[in-house]
């Protein structure tokens, strides 16, 4: 599988995957209390509540042609170690910045994109939400 070197393309489905997936949670009833939190070096890209939870989620957009939908990894096995443990030390800051009794949870979202050759309206085939991930 061809992976996609054009930084500002990657950057671009980042972004778009990073509104979906706020979208994607805000009509299934979350609400999204921040998106692209920064501590330090360390970011977290959505940040969301729905009941007694606070999700700290992190949105992994990948494009894909449509032949290659089956065989590529999904997008959330770029979630290592590392990511993990910064994206943990981020959500600790964040709770320390806005105390809650909320239950914390990590979360990741993958969503699949149409590579069609026109980065400004790429196709969504697919979008995965992995609830307690981490």
């Amino acid at each position: 599988m061809k992976r996609n070197n054009n930084p500002q393309k990657s950057h671009s489905i980042g972004a778009l995957g990073e509104r979906r997936a706020a979208l994607y949670l805000m009509l299934r009833g979350y609400t999204v209390k921040a998106r692209n939190y920064r501590a330090g070096h360390h970011e977290i890209d959505v940040i969301a509540s729905r009941g007694n939870e606070i999700l700290f989620v992190e949105v992994k957009a990948r494009s894909y042609r449509a032949d290659q939908l089956e065989t590529a990894p999904p997008p959330g096995t770029a979630v290592n170690a590392d990511k993990k443990r910064f994206t943990r030390a981020a959500a600790r800051q964040y709770l320390f910045e806005h105390p809650t009794h909320k239950k914390p949870r990590m979360d990741v979202i993958e969503l699949w994109y149409e590579s069609n050759g026109n980065a400004k309206k790429p196709r969504l085939l697919r979008i995965h939400h992995i609830k307690g991930a981490y």
